[in-house]
């Protein structure tokens, strides 16, 4: 059976944690989040031979998807995202590239998934997990087997993500949470958005939020 072995960077200037997921017996990978760095994060792909099959976005926060379109050109992969963030990639008001002083900076993905779906990728079984609040079209990717969801900013360590910017909702947020991440296993590691790593059972009996 694959193993998976996931390689955390923090790249850019809010500190976003960018993950390689990588099957060890092929070196075929995607890549979530890889916020801004796409030279940086490109080296560490061709340094280590792997593969790379796709780029997820957890969401279209700038910080988390402006290097997507540069790193899925330059091994000619697809991006995925969720139906309903096609908006917040497109609409630099809401993708919040602002706040680094772009104006009009815009993003794509190349494939719009749905909740439920489960996308076969680099020898991993990856399912979608539909978890808006930090934005519309927010998601997680869950890999049951190997026990990881890579949770962009929905949940993090003893916290969860904000929900003031444009089209948040903490009620969809929390609600999001509690019916679709809590009752995972109490061992599924949560790869975050930024900050430290957790777990489902850690935040659960933890997260003040929750």
């Amino acid at each position: 059976m694959a193993g998976l072995r996931v390689e955390q960077y923090t790249v850019g200037p809010v500190m976003t944690n960018c993950y390689f997921a990588v099957n060890e017996e092929t070196k075929e990978m995607f890549v979530v989040d890889p916020g801004d760095a796409a030279e940086a994060l490109a080296a560490k792909i061709k340094e280590q031979g792997l593969t790379p099959v796709a780029v997820l976005l957890t969401h279209g926060h700038f910080d988390h998807a402006a290097a997507a379109g540069d790193i899925a050109e330059a091994f000619g992969i697809p991006i995925y995202a969720h139906e309903r963030e096609k908006k917040t990639l497109e609409t630099p008001e809401i993708n919040l590239c602002g706040m680094i002083g772009e104006t009009g900076a815009v993003y794509h993905a190349d494939i719009y998934v749905k909740d439920g779906d489960c996308l076969d990728l680099a020898g991993f079984s990856v399912q979608v997990i539909h978890t808006p609040g930090h934005t519309k079209g927010g998601c997680c990717y869950y890999i049951e087997k190997e026990q990881a969801l890579f949770a962009g900013d929905t949940l993090f360590f003893e916290s969860v993500g904000r929900t003031d910017f444009p089209e948040g909702s903490a009620l969809e947020l929390l609600h999001s949470i509690h019916e679709k991440l809590m009752p995972l296993a109490g061992q599924t590691k949560v790869y975050t958005g930024h900050n430290d790593t957790t777990t489902i059972g850690w935040e659960r009996q933890h997260n003040p939020f929750l």
